[in-house]
């Protein structure tokens, strides 16, 4: 009797034989005038745009060169996340700045941290004590005093709040910005990406106080298994965007 095709798996083994076959045998990170410049072999690693991968600083060309050394038979772009963070700093915000700069101030007037339940009082005590101390550090030390509404009626951000915003992302360049952004994007809240480059909170706080109210969801009705797998691959990005932020101090 002949097994029946598995048309997943089929799926799966056809999106693999699209990958590109891994090409070098050796990755290493020469310094020079342009910066840390990853090598494959003898040839530079360059951008999707053709730019040449010329990092600030020898710590965050490593992590770079680390996701190369990692390709197996095959080079999964999917494995890589501090390498596509990096090239989109690149070639898009090195080119679009200010465009990201605003899109990331935008946050303030819809920050996650600032829209509490009113109940059931074991997630408002959760939310409490998971955001009130990234509020209350962003409050002393960015100058950044946030409105806090109940449920989901929108609350405006005074003028001045969103003009300190913006000021502060405005310190940001080209590879920490795009670090930031990411951040920002994924846990829907400029504080915690903003507490996470500065150093106040790891990323694995940040993100924890993101998804309290998705873990209080868990605790009620259990986990959904695909919805795990998701947020996993968001993890990934999370860690490789803080990397991409604290080791891209320097960049343009």
């Amino acid at each position: 009797m002949t097994d029946k095709p598995d048309p997943t798996r089929r799926a799966q083994e056809l999106a693999r034989a699209e990958l590109p076959r891994r090409f070098y045998e050796a990755v290493t990170v020469e310094a020079g005038e342009a910066g840390h410049v990853i090598r494959l072999d003898s040839r530079n690693v360059r951008t999707p745009a053709r730019r040449l991968l010329a990092l600030p600083t020898s710590e965050l060309a490593e992590l770079v060169a680390e996701e190369w050394r990692a390709q197996g038979e095959r080079i999964d772009p999917s494995s890589m996340p501090v390498n596509r963070i990096v090239n989109s700093a690149l070639d898009g915000v090195a080119v679009s700045a200010d465009a990201v700069r605003e899109d990331v101030v935008r946050f303030l007037d819809s920050d996650l941290l600032c829209y509490r339940a009113d109940s059931p009082e074991r997630l408002v005590e959760w939310q409490n004590a998971a955001w009130d101390p990234p509020l209350a550090w962003a409050r002393e030390s960015l100058g950044l005093d946030l409105r806090l509404a109940a449920g989901i009626v929108h609350v405006e951000q005074p003028p001045q709040t969103l003009e300190r915003g913006a000021g502060i992302v405005a310190r940001y360049e080209t590879l920490p910005l795009a670090g930031l952004h990411v951040m920002t994007s994924l846990t829907g809240s400029i504080v915690l990406a903003l507490a996470v480059v500065e150093g106040h909170m790891s990323p694995d706080d940040a993100w924890a106080a993101a998804h309290v109210d998705e873990d209080w969801q868990i605790s009620q009705w259990g986990e959904d298994a695909e919805a795990m797998r998701r947020r996993q691959a968001r993890w990934a990005e999370m860690r490789a965007a803080a990397l991409v932020a604290r080791h891209g101090r320097g960049g343009r």
